[in-house]
């Protein structure tokens, strides 16, 4: 039980990775899991599938658009006044950005997925600060790309927007160090889940191809031989923010099958 009896929040409740996150946080011994997503009835569908695990999971659940710097307030100050603490924080929100090539790219796109990926993160970051400072310590993981290492097509604006992300992170883990405060990052790669079967969607139309054609080019280029799942992949998130991390912060961990291997 890699969390067991901690509280945690998972931002970026939806169909992919961000229940998977909140559902493994529970199945991994947390005591109250808090999801926070801009649609309610995304929130629902997590707290219906911690509570079929039959645990016991206290959740809370608080409809949050981490653009909006008192919903992030707000959203800690639930978690306080209800559990007195905050263990974990997972950062998995995330703007997609409009799929298009950069010369032709709106920026007006670029900078909402900015506001969402890179301020929006860092909001709901700075407001777990206090409460992490005041109890001796936490962990905060982002979840992050490997598109910032390995660019891929019409992908710009996304990957800008995380590689953002990535530098303030490892600015933020050497700021929060003495306070006892740890933050990782992992950088996901190809995770088999609801964006994902979208974007090959989009791509076997683009290309005039079909989609497990597709999906069968991408795995060719992946050692372990297929795209991982959101659930596998969303395990290397909920062990940076156990103790069996203790000994690291500004650790980036690749989640990616092996596809991007550093030479």
């Amino acid at each position: 039980m890699l969390l067991q009896d901690k509280v945690v929040i998972v931002s970026g409740i939806g169909p992919g990775l961000g229940i998977k996150l909140a559902v493994l946080a529970a199945e991994n011994g947390a005591c109250a899991v808090v999801v926070a997503a801009r649609t309610a009835s995304k929130l629902d569908k997590a707290e219906e599938k911690i509570k079929q695990l039959g645990l016991g999971t206290v959740v809370l659940k608080m409809p949050t658009d981490i653009t909006d710097t008192e919903a992030c307030a707000s959203l800690v100050k639930l978690a306080v006044d209800n559990f007195g603490r905050i263990d974990c924080l997972i950062n998995s929100a995330f703007d997609p950005c409009t799929y298009q090539p950069i010369e032709s790219a709106k920026l007006d796109d670029w900078r909402r997925t900015m506001e969402v990926n890179l301020f929006g993160t860092m909001n709901l970051t700075q407001a777990v600060i206090p409460q992490m400072k005041s109890q001796g310590g936490g962990s905060i993981v982002m979840v992050n790309t490997m598109v910032t290492r390995r660019p891929l097509e019409m992908q710009g604006g996304y990957g800008a927007s995380k590689a953002a992300l990535s530098s303030a992170t490892s600015h933020l883990a050497l700021e929060l160090g003495k306070y006892g405060i740890r933050v990782n990052s992992t950088f996901m790669g190809w995770m088999w889940g609801a964006p994902v079967r979208f974007y090959v969607k989009y791509l076997a139309e683009q290309q005039g191809i079909s989609p497990e054609e597709v999906k069968a080019d991408i795995e060719k280029h992946i050692p372990l031989g297929n795209i991982p799942t959101d659930y596998d992949c969303g395990k290397a998130a909920i062990f940076l923010a156990s103790d069996y991390a203790c000994a690291m912060t500004g650790a980036c961990l690749d989640v990616n099958g092996g596809e991007y291997i550093p030479h």
